[in-house]
């Protein structure tokens, strides 16, 4: 009856709203790029302006390792909303 409708059509707006919210959460992927990006061109100047030995390579490769931290939470934040969505078990 109506109910069932209602139901589906519930379904049909959450599915809907979390592959949106899938969409914008991959959105946070454009903040580490350029953050990386920036980083690994001021690591590359830096190595060229010292030609000696210096842990410049593991300063810039641990900010990368944070940098790319967002852009997976928000990979796992979308992969978790479109296959494993948590509001359709409260329908």
């Amino acid at each position: 009856g109506i109910y069932y409708e209602v139901k589906l059509q519930t379904k049909a707006l959450i599915l809907a709203c979390s592959a949106i919210g899938a969409g914008l959460a991959m959105i946070a992927g454009i903040g580490p790029g350029i953050g990386q990006g920036v980083a690994a061109g001021h690591g590359a100047s830096a190595v060229g302006e010292t030609r000696e030995q210096n842990q410049t390579s593991h300063h810039n490769a641990l900010g990368q390792a944070v940098a790319e931290t967002t852009g997976l939470y928000g990979l796992v934040i979308a992969l978790i909303l479109l296959f494993a969505n948590p509001l359709l078990g409260q329908l």
